[in-house]
């Protein structure tokens, strides 16, 4: 595996130790193919490869290098479920319609699993676990939500703060609930493997070929590229928030959010000291903060959300500052590596997966929980477009729906920065609640020790003589006097 970064993507951890994969040549030929794929993303990755598998043409084109977006910049938790709620899917969709969606984004968790162990590839490093973990006392909520969770199916536990506290050695942390089919990967090594396995089965990746425009009217649709035309039965739309030069209105339904991360430099046995925990770790259900142990001894943590990419190196002091809040005792933290990703969220939240019109096929909008929803998603239309499969339409429900433009960033962006202050807020609460419970403890315990002590005496009065009874003060009769009678 390389250790050196590739200038063709941008500076990441993952840039830095991704395996060695030289640059597919762009498209410079015309191409007539039964499938396009636009986009080489994780999404785009899969949809080609499983088109392929099924024995027909497909190409995939990138307008830069594979993964190079948020696929390959993320921080790797290939997780279970959505980005949306699941109590939130029930009330829009019902209890049965949840719980077979939640098995789809299982089955997408189960893909990426056996990619990566078919593969067997270089620096993909999956380690097992996610703990989700809360920053308050709200232990009878989270055993709540595990229950809901078994129901819908997800294999998760609930763990006491007794047992957080023990592997991840801050006071920041109660409660948690502990998914264990979830795992981490090497995001970056991840695609480069899918699309070796994809070009095996038959697909072709051209890199570098932006598409300049579609014409999907008629049976053939027409594809142009700076060098080439290509001619497809059918096309899957596979961009993120990129795809806005080429199709506005598709990207006008996404909010772009870019989330930052740090790796640190080697901070030796003192990180496994603290975080005694190697899968991954979540601590809110927003941007602040997820993390996890890489390279056997550096710290990668993820953290802030805006709605316009910023330079990764203007967050880099309060990501530092935030992992010396969760663990004091890791002291002064360098970060190596600093850099930004962006991904599009949805108004609902939920994947756009779907028939545009004939032969168009979108699979978009994968938030923040895109490593299993993108293999999902690639697999629905794969099967959709060759086999006629209408797995896909479980997701109608969640239209296409305008983002709101600018007020919508801007009521994102204000959500933020709310719920930021209020989950301090409430912190600060739960943690004095905890001291003062735990005060009120100590002051109990010495009490009660006092009361069951028994009262012990002093050396002087252990001393002291007894006072004489008051009869001893009476003179006595001698035996003499009586028997004679005299009285004084």
């Amino acid at each position: 595996m390389a250790t050196t970064h590739d200038s063709d993507y941008p500076q990441s951890w993952y840039a830095a130790t991704m395996a060695q994969a030289p640059p597919r040549p762009a498209l410079n030929a015309d191409l007539d193919v039964d499938v396009c794929v636009i986009g080489g993303g994780l999404a785009g990755l899969t949809a080609a490869r499983e088109v392929a598998r099924r024995g027909w043409s497909v190409v995939l084109l990138e307008a830069g290098r594979l993964a190079g977006g948020a696929s390959g910049r993320n921080t790797g938790f290939v997780l279970p479920g959505f980005a949306a709620e699941p109590d939130k899917l029930i009330a829009r969709v019902g209890f049965a319609a949840t719980k077979s969606l939640w098995a789809l984004s299982e089955s997408g968790l189960d893909y990426v699993r056996s990619t990566v162990a078919g593969e067997a590839a270089a620096g993909i490093d999956p380690q097992d676990g996610w703990l989700y973990v809360s920053k308050f006392d709200n232990g009878d909520e989270f055993l709540r939500f595990s229950a809901l969770l078994g129901e819908l199916g997800c294999d998760v536990e609930y763990w006491p703060t007794e047992r957080v506290r023990a592997l991840l050695h801050s006071e920041r942390y109660f409660h948690a609930i502990h998914y264990l089919r979830a795992f981490t990967i090497h995001p970056l090594n991840y695609a480069l493997a899918l699309a070796a396995a994809a070009e095996r089965d038959g697909a072709r990746i051209c890199e570098n070929t932006p598409v300049l425009s579609i014409d999907p009217a008629g049976v053939r649709k027409r594809i142009v590229t700076p060098a080439a035309r290509l001619r497809a039965g059918q096309v899957v739309l596979a961009g993120n928030v990129q795809i806005k030069g080429l199709m506005p209105r598709l990207a006008a339904t996404l909010i772009p959010i870019t989330t930052y991360v740090v790796t640190t430099a080697p901070l030796g046995p003192r990180l496994g000291e603290l975080v005694g925990y190697r899968g991954a770790v979540s601590d809110t259900d927003l941007a602040d903060n997820h993390y996890r142990i890489v390279g056997g001894d550096r710290l990668m943590w993820s953290g802030r959300a805006t709605v316009s990419p910023r330079n990764a190196r203007r967050y880099v002091r309060a990501l530092v500052s935030d992992i010396a809040k969760t663990y004091p005792p890791l002291g002064t933290v360098e970060a190596d590596y600093a850099w930004a990703g962006t991904l599009g969220n949805t108004v609902h939240r939920m994947p756009q997966i779907g028939e545009l019109g004939p032969g168009v096929w979108l699979a978009s909008g994968f938030g923040g929980h895109g490593l299993n929803t993108t293999a999902m998603a690639g697999n629905l239309v794969a099967r959709a477009v060759v086999d006629g499969d209408q797995t896909w339409r479980q997701f109608t429900p969640f239209e296409l729906v305008w983002a709101g433009g600018l007020l919508g960033r801007a009521a994102v962006q204000m959500r933020v920065w709310i719920k930021r202050r209020l989950d301090a807020a409430a912190e600060r609460r739960a943690h004095a609640r905890e001291f003062a419970q735990r005060r009120a403890r100590e002051v109990e315990a010495v009490e009660r020790e006092q009361s069951i002590v028994p009262r012990q005496s002093s050396v002087d009065e252990m001393e002291r003589p007894e006072p004489p009874s008051p009869a001893a003060n009476v003179p006595h009769e001698s035996s003499r006097e009586r028997a004679s009678g005299y009285r004084k």
